[in-house]
């Protein structure tokens, strides 16, 4: 029997999205989950970022440690934990802050739009695809820069103490 040194919650608000603060899913699931992905809809993003029209929610995808094999120097961003309930995380990297989606980053709250943080560690340990880690929703704070913007998010739920060290790896 397996155990977990941490419990999942339901992701609170009022989108039927079955997916959990703290619990490990593939980028497909994600998307499934939001509606992106499905027999008629194929899609299957391989950018850092997707946005839901539908429930207006933005999806972040953070690979913390990124080879040079796999990323750019444009897409090696430094995303990296602050502490267990903010998180530094770098947009893409043509995105300004007056642009509409830096806007809608910094004005997600006040447009009625969401954030949601999905981590992981690597992109592969093993020859296997790692799960991304669902933060949760998480709130604008601040930022600093364009192309990319360093943006500062506050989590709704902490980061699990036996989680944060892996999660805290700034490049």
């Amino acid at each position: 029997m397996e155990s977990t040194d941490h419990l999942v919650r339901p992701l609170s608000w009022t989108q039927p999205i079955p997916l959990r603060v703290h619990g490990h899913y593939s980028r497909a699931e994600i998307l499934a989950a939001f509606g992106a992905l499905n027999d008629q809809q194929r899609y299957l993003s391989r950018e850092g970022v997707y946005f839901d029209p539908t429930s207006q929610t933005d999806l972040l995808f953070v690979t913390l440690k990124k080879s040079e094999k796999l990323f750019s120097p444009t897409t090696r961003y430094n995303d990296y934990a602050i502490s267990p309930t903010e998180f530094h995380w770098e947009s893409q990297s043509t995105t300004r802050a007056t642009s509409p989606t830096g806007q809608r980053y910094i004005h997600h709250r006040d447009r009625g739009s969401h954030v949601i943080l999905f981590v992981r560690e690597s992109r592969q340990q093993n020859g296997q695809t790692l799960p991304f880690l669902c933060l949760g929703f998480a709130d604008y704070v601040s930022h600093q820069g364009d192309r990319p913007m360093a943006i500062r998010w506050r989590l709704h739920h902490p980061i699990p103490a036996a989680l944060y060290p892996t999660i805290a790896i700034a490049v």
